[in-house]
């Protein structure tokens, strides 16, 4: 009878496995991934990235960067100077010293005066500690101009490409961290940090049992959230250039730290574990461009609670990311760390 009944869920499955694969786009070919023959855990280099640049409504021009750390675990400490600096002008521009795994886009803009045109190069120069270098040149090549859309088409948010008029209507989450941007604390006294965040709902939050429920026909009925995640694993996942899970998320990462001989990763601690705001493309990992992921559950009053803690002192910027799956909004924290 058991069995009779397994045979019977497993005719009934059926549908569901082909809804997960229609879904997932493209069926893995058997064989080894080409890109794991070249992936990283450390001692790899940074590349710099050029993302784009807008017109803001005063006549000033933003200019946006990001980056590519080549390691998968490795998080690479390069200090304003020498080896991280922009030219011609100021030096420091506001770009990040602590650069996190993978690919990190639209990671910081620079504001440019009116006058900066199409003769103009603002190029951002960074060299990894294994001596590295690499460059991005920010210019306004009219191939590079940039708006929501298409920040939302290059972060994987619109999926293959596709789009309605909800979606290009998405505005970015609302921000506002709770308190001071600068704090004190002492080297090992938990932080807490606390952020209101709010947003349109837009785009529609990643639930794999509406999918399910959509492309899984009769079996749907069937199909329970256990059920679906273990479907899921045994799917192979889709390899677009960039696929990501849409939902919101606050993430809170170091953006610039002091100089230490312990990497700064060991350092500083975050609890609960933040959402990877860098493109952790592994099935399981906590990233919205993980095969698995789902948005966390959002508070009802929209404040967010984040436990930091440090074990050596210095000062550090904290870096914080509210993102609806397709559009973002920064906030920062200065902390004091003292012994």
């Amino acid at each position: 009878m058991n069995q009779q009944f397994n045979d019977y869920l497993k005719f009934l499955l059926l549908p569901l496995a082909g809804a997960l694969v229609a879904w997932s786009g493209v069926a893995s070919a058997q064989g080894p991934f080409e890109y794991a023959e070249q992936s990283y855990r450390s001692g790899q280099h940074t590349e710099v990235a050029y993302e784009g640049w807008r017109t803001n409504e005063d006549g000033t021009i933003t200019l946006t960067f990001g980056y590519f750390n080549h390691n998968w675990e490795e998080e690479l400490d390069i200090p304003v100077g020498e080896n991280n600096f922009f030219s011609p002008g100021e030096a420091d521009r506001g770009q990040p010293t602590h650069f996190l795994p993978r690919r990190n886009r639209f990671t910081f803009d620079v504001v440019v005066p009116a006058d900066f045109d199409a003769n103009d190069e603002l190029v951002w120069e960074v060299t990894s500690p294994n001596g590295v270098t690499r460059r991005a040149y920010g210019t306004l090549r009219e191939d590079y101009k940039i708006d929501n859309i298409i920040i939302m088409s290059e972060t994987g948010a619109l999926g293959a490409g596709t789009s309605d008029e909800k979606t290009r209507n998405n505005i970015p989450p609302s921000v506002e961290l709770i308190g001071d941007t600068r704090r004190t604390v002492s080297v090992g006294e938990p932080l807490t940090i606390q952020t209101r965040v709010t947003d349109d709902g837009v785009p529609e939050p990643f639930d794999p049992m509406r999918r399910i429920r959509l492309l899984g026909g009769a079996a749907a009925a069937f199909a329970t959230p256990e059920m679906v995640r273990n479907r899921m694993m045994m799917t192979p996942p889709p390899k677009p250039t960039v696929a990501k899970n849409n939902g919101l998320y606050l993430s809170w990462n170091v953006y610039r730290a002091p100089e230490t001989e312990t990497p700064v990763q060991e350092l500083v601690h975050f609890d609960p574990p933040q959402v990877k705001p860098w493109e952790d493309t592994r099935p399981s990992a906590n990233s919205p461009w993980a095969w698995l992921w789902v948005p966390p559950e959002h508070p009802e009053d929209g404040v967010v609670d984040v436990e930091v803690t440090f074990d050596e002192p210095g000062t550090y910027l904290l870096w914080g990311r509210a993102d609806d799956g397709g559009l973002y909004t920064d906030q920062y924290l200065t902390v004091t760390v003292t012994p």
